[in-house]
């Protein structure tokens, strides 16, 4: 069930996720004043960043951390803020989840996200009822002071655009179930089957021959005992 907030407590933690302030030093954070507040008023930039740390499916694929990472974005100013597209370039590293041999890819992670003036609401946007889903307000990203911080964006980008299960190629045969051995270094690697009905009787007549090996040591014993007596 949807929990429902009332106007009063959906503005109040809105204006809280304003209070973090934005280091304009940070290379992923972005300013607009420039673009201005202009309908339709538009800027293209493109930046080269160090990839932040855990940028990518943990313990899978991602991009390591200090990585360089291209972006291309399109800032268009609209009524609510700025509507940012982009695209994000940089090389992945992983493991083969079939043969655990280490693998590297290039990714292309496109986005799109609204960044809303903090008075989105007295521009024109309607205020939500009482009754009205709070999702929207929830997931909403503001402007700070002309800033907005693109890496959330970007680290959800990034994880969308990665395979969930990576492979060094796609007729990866893995590893031998038996032995480990990397099947794509030996092809006619193979163990010889046990049929598993006869895999007992096997057990039993080995432990018979050496039951018999072990009658037949004692009775040798006793011949060399009676022959020094």
């Amino acid at each position: 069930m949807t929990e429902r907030l009332s106007p009063d407590l959906r503005r109040s933690k809105a204006g809280t996720a304003l209070n973090a302030r934005l280091d304009h030093r940070n290379p992923l954070v972005f300013d607009t004043h420039e673009l201005g507040r202009r309908p339709g008023a538009l800027q293209r930039l493109t930046r080269t960043v160090d990839a932040p740390k855990d940028f990518g499916l943990q313990d899978v694929i991602g991009v390591p951390e200090g990585a360089p990472m291209e972006l291309e974005l399109r800032l268009e100013s609209v009524m609510e803020g700025v509507l940012v597209t982009g695209t994000a370039r940089a090389r992945a590293e992983g493991e083969c989840v079939r043969c655990l041999e280490p693998l590297g890819l290039e990714l292309d992670a496109d986005f799109q996200e609204m960044f809303s003036y903090p008075d989105a609401d007295d521009r024109g946007r309607v205020i939500a009822e009482p009754g009205d889903d709070a999702e929207d307000d929830e997931d909403r990203l503001f402007l700070e002071d002309g800033l907005f911080d693109l890496e959330p964006v970007l680290r959800d980008a990034v994880v969308l655009a990665l395979p969930m299960q990576p492979v060094c190629q796609e007729d990866c045969p893995g590893l031998c179930s038996q032995c480990g051995a990397r099947l794509a270094d030996d092809p006619d690697h193979h163990h010889d089957a046990v049929d598993i009905r006869w895999a007992a009787l096997q057990g039993l007549a080995e432990t018979i021959q050496d039951g018999e090996k072990d009658e037949m040591s004692g009775a040798e014993a006793g011949v060399d005992e009676k022959q020094e007596k």
